[in-house]
């Protein structure tokens, strides 16, 4: 008798419905700026996101479908971190100007998203391997090889993306049982590469001092000769780096409860950036206001709870980790995209997962989904 597969309609709808929303709200914060700044037609950026939906789709199907369990292998957990270093380190040499995207022909993809899934599977593969020596050198030694490995040459280009990798190896890990000792150290060590990587590059040197010191009082204090202002924002491509964070504020503010109505935005008509990425909340808050933001959190929510569910009902190691590890990248990044709109932390620029425009992240975000529907619809 054939097995009875146990979709979790609850997520899948869930993911549908805010793939849906995303298409809406890519349509409404994009059409205007693609007129009047790229000359195209008001539907290009939402046609272009609807092709990559539809084919991310077919891929979260087919994971859906698969038995999660026969990813449960060295050769997928390797070969995903290799192939993504890989792709990592050709980028990095093909795209001299910004070390993120490699072409192919009429389409361009960003390996870094891709970092996800790999890291995903690397850690559901390998904890349950050494869950009775988790805090023993031989199990630390090869994730934090791994993880500084994939965050170093993600961060090059993608400092959100390699905060949001590390962010999850630390609450795989601390699930694990990770000894508070080495949770400390490893917090410490990513603070600490986290400022050398932000200082490699003078525009989010920029943006960071400028949200922790916008009148310049301290940094003149510590530095009178102004040196790191100079270096910081000898690259910087406005004067006001915080610009873009006080227009998103403008924006949800002016949503109050209900919003202003769907195309009705005005911060979107050129006077918000990337109003279709990285800053698309923005627009949903003018437009939808509070309700509607709220309901896209509560999307959110659902996510959070579906997978966490999973990590403790499932019946196996490897699916418990790897719902757990999907679960935790998903929510961290829409966390951290919410909170750079609404100026709670520096401007990382990372997209909303299922909302914003962008490929890439919507075919990782959906494959990682796909991985988590599978454990939910194999495991017995």
């Amino acid at each position: 008798m054939a097995q009875r597969l146990k979709t979790d309609w609850t997520l899948f709808f869930t993911i549908l419905a805010l793939v849906c929303f995303g298409l809406v709200m890519v349509y409404s914060s994009s059409s205007q700026i693609a007129k009047v700044k790229f000359h195209v037609s008001d539907w290009y950026f939402v046609v272009k996101q609807l092709g990559w939906a539809i084919f991310s789709f077919i891929v979260l199907l087919w994971c859906k479908r698969s038995d999660y369990r026969r990813w449960n292998t060295p050769k997928v957990a390797f070969a995903g971190i290799g192939i993504v270093l890989l792709l990592l380190l050709v980028v990095y040499v093909t795209d001299g100007n910004t070390h993120r995207w490699l072409h192919a022909g009429i389409f361009s993809v960003q390996p870094s998203e891709f970092a996800k899934p790999a890291l995903a599977l690397f850690l559901a593969y390998f904890l349950p391997q050494r869950l009775g020596a988790i805090n023993d050198k031989y199990t630390l030694l090869p994730i934090a090889l791994s993880i500084c490995a994939i965050a170093f040459f993600v961060a090059v280009a993608d400092l959100g993306t390699a905060v949001v990798l590390v962010v999850m190896t630390i609450v795989v890990m601390f699930a694990a049982g990770l000894d508070y000792r080495f949770l400390a150290a490893t917090a410490a060590m990513g603070l600490f590469l986290g400022l050398v990587f932000i200082a490699m590059k003078p525009y989010r040197l920029n943006r960071a001092i400028d949200f922790v010191d916008p009148q310049h009082h301290l940094l003149t204090m510590l530095d009178p000769g102004g040196h790191v202002l100079k270096y910081a924002k000898q690259t910087a491509s406005t004067s006001d780096p915080g610009y873009q964070q006080r227009q998103a504020k403008i924006a949800v503010g002016s949503g109050g409860l209900v919003g202003v109505g769907l195309m009705e935005g005005k911060q979107k008509m050129l006077f918000l950036p990337e109003a279709h990425t990285d800053f698309i909340y923005a627009v949903i808050g003018e437009e939808t206001g509070f309700l509607g933001s709220a309901a896209l959190l509560a999307g959110f929510v659902i996510v959070l709870w579906r997978g966490f569910r999973l990590y403790w009902f499932a019946n196996d190691d490897f699916g418990r980790y790897l719902a757990l590890s999907v679960t935790s990248c998903i929510v961290v990044q829409a966390l951290i995209n919410m909170s750079v709109v609404l100026d709670m932390i520096p401007n990382k620029g990372i997209p909303l997962p299922l909302v914003s425009y962008g490929g890439s992240s919507l075919l990782s975000t959906l494959l990682l989904l796909g991985m988590l529907l599978s454990v939910s619809e194999h495991a017995a």
